[in-house]
């Protein structure tokens, strides 16, 4: 097996009295997505900076691509590329002119790092606006090219630190399709996000940050699995009917709960196949369904639990 392009073990940060990450442990293997949830102040992008060579860390080892963030950090550098919460681009230089400046700051000829420019350009819908300044470009244009400009070096790992905050649900559409693009084409990326949508959509497998903290790690599946079962919602046409459906639901081996307000029976189930068992026991009992659903557990499920499992007044000052 080919070893992981990112690897952290045992990572600890401290700003003076203030513990930044405490003991982070994790592997992404290559060509997949991590996503890293957490609130402000979590550690998110302490850990971006250190995996990223921008800060060193207080004690542990990490390596990426291959390499030591500490003892190789430019081995490191020429493989990675990163956005960060803001767009970094040169406003008062043109999309292309940004994207060759980059190429040449990383070594290559001028042709190459136009070719290249042009390319980017390409891929991210910027070619009619490539000569424009990038003070023209709206907030989504600006965060395309922000991405792209971590693409240059066409980078084996990608950390991309809350890429689509403050985008249009358009423009992070355009996003998602385009991490998806690097996915495929075997780039790793570290996705650091507080969209749980995001990381649903994008992440093979996640990591939940609290207080500088891994709480909960696995594949989106495994993270739902943990906070709870499938549920069906039945909602009765007539709420009269509400004793005579939960009756008949009990003696099929469903135990339910009532929501007199909105009239709706939540029954637990264990797979899919069970919400057939729901219908046939009401439909049995006579009972009149208006509307049926079946719910999966949610990220918004597991970050919520696991953040108000470790929830405590948080120091001053903490880094995000």
């Amino acid at each position: 097996m080919s070893q992981p392009a990112i690897e952290a073990h045992h990572l600890t940060k401290t700003f003076g009295a203030v513990t930044a990450l405490d003991d982070v442990c994790l592997s992404v293997d290559q060509g997949t997505v991590l996503g890293m949830l957490g609130h402000n102040g979590a550690g998110k992008t302490t850990l971006v900076n250190i995996l990223s060579t921008l800060l060193p860390p207080s004690s542990g080892t990490a390596r990426v691509a291959g390499f030591d963030v500490t003892r190789y950090r430019a081995k490191v550098c020429a493989r990675i590329g990163l956005t960060g919460q803001f767009a970094s681009v040169d406003e008062q230089l043109s999309g292309v002119d940004n994207l060759v400046l980059i190429g040449r700051l990383l070594g290559a000829r001028k042709a190459e790092a136009r070719r290249r420019a042009a390319e980017l350009l390409d891929v991210f819908d910027l070619t009619g606006a490539a000569t424009r300044l990038a003070s023209t470009y709206s907030g989504g244009m600006r965060r395309r090219l922000d991405l792209a400009a971590s693409l240059v070096g066409d980078p084996d790992v990608i950390f991309l630190d809350e890429p689509t905050t403050g985008l249009d649900p358009t423009s992070r559409l355009g996003m998602w399709e385009i991490v998806e693009a690097l996915v495929e084409r075997g780039t790793t990326v570290l996705l650091t996000t507080q969209y749980l949508n995001e990381a649903d959509r994008l992440a093979d497998s996640i990591a939940v940050l609290s207080q500088g903290r891994v709480v909960a790690a696995g594949t989106p599946s495994e993270l739902k699995a943990e906070v709870g079962q499938r549920s069906v919602t039945t909602t009765l046409s007539d709420p009269a009917d509400a004793d005579t459906a939960l009756r008949a639901l009990t003696s099929a081996g469903l135990p339910s709960d009532y929501d007199a307000e909105r009239h709706q029976i939540t029954t637990s189930v264990t797979t899919s196949r069970e919400l057939g068992a729901v219908v046939r026991a009401l439909d049995e009992a006579q009972v009149e369904v208006a509307a049926l659903g079946l719910g999966e557990p949610t990220l918004d499920d597991v970050y919520l639990a696991h953040h108000r499992a470790t929830e405590r007044v948080q120091p001053v000052g903490v880094p995000s």
